[in-house]
């Protein structure tokens, strides 16, 4: 399968070498300029390691703040989110012949939102897991091709149930979902609305959605106000 990425760090590096590995191809990758607290451009140990990974293998990269359906080429299968902080809208996930997807760190429909491992750890939460769903227009609310749980081990952080249990969970889940694609197995298990969470994100800025603009009076279901560029 011909696969664009859209992510970030060290998990999107691990999601891109695997399907790799796999036999698939990556058509690109669109990636924030720069590591978190980083400003020097100049610098590419400053860029975001998924940008500085695809740089000396000649695969194209875009700026995940200026992504559009115009910088995903042409031939592409399937779309993956990745630790993507980046809104993919309908135009450019309509660049993929076969589906758009991402992975989410919770059990879906549990714990919507970009914080989701960190509302896990402050709410006490003794079971966990990790969610591959179909990209929409609605966050994290697209129908489920592939779950899995896992119990949250005794003292977790966040940063330790990431690093440790959901990443690794979600490159093999993630890995799981495009090879039964590439296989002609669909699997949209829709969300169970009455048991859905979001949670706000504690110390970042609203989900970026380069393919909406912002208008007084309209709200998006994730309680950010957006409203839809027309088409």
């Amino acid at each position: 399968m011909n696969i664009y990425i859209s992510g970030r760090g060290a998990f999107a590096v691990q999601v891109a070498e695997a399907l790799l590995d796999e036999g698939h191809q990556l058509a690109g990758v669109a990636a924030p300029r720069l590591r978190k607290g980083q400003s020097d451009e100049s610098n590419a140990s400053s860029w975001d390691r998924l940008r500085s990974w695809a740089y000396p293998r000649s695969i194209p990269w875009t700026d995940s703040a200026e992504l559009r359906a115009m910088h995903v080429p042409d031939g592409v299968d399937i779309i993956v989110a990745a630790h993507s902080h980046a809104f993919l809208g309908r135009r450019t996930r309509a660049r993929a012949a076969v589906a758009a997807i991402g992975y989410h760190p919770s059990l879906l429909p549990l714990h919507r939102g970009r914080d989701a491992i960190r509302w896990t750890i402050r709410d006490g939460d003794k079971v966990t897991g990790g969610s591959v769903y179909h990209l929409t227009e609605r966050t994290d609310a697209g129908p489920l091709a592939a779950q899995e749980h896992l119990f949250v081990p005794p003292g977790a952080t966040a940063q330790s149930l990431w690093r440790e249990h959901l990443a690794p969970l979600g490159v093999r889940l993630l890995s799981k979902v495009v090879a039964d694609l590439a296989a002609g197995r669909r699997i949209e298990v829709p969300q169970d609305e009455r048991m859905a969470t979001w949670e706000p994100a504690m110390d970042a800025p609203p989900l970026f959605k380069p393919e909406l603009i912002a208008l007084p009076g309209t709200a998006s279901v994730d309680g950010s106000r957006w409203a839809l560029h027309a088409q």
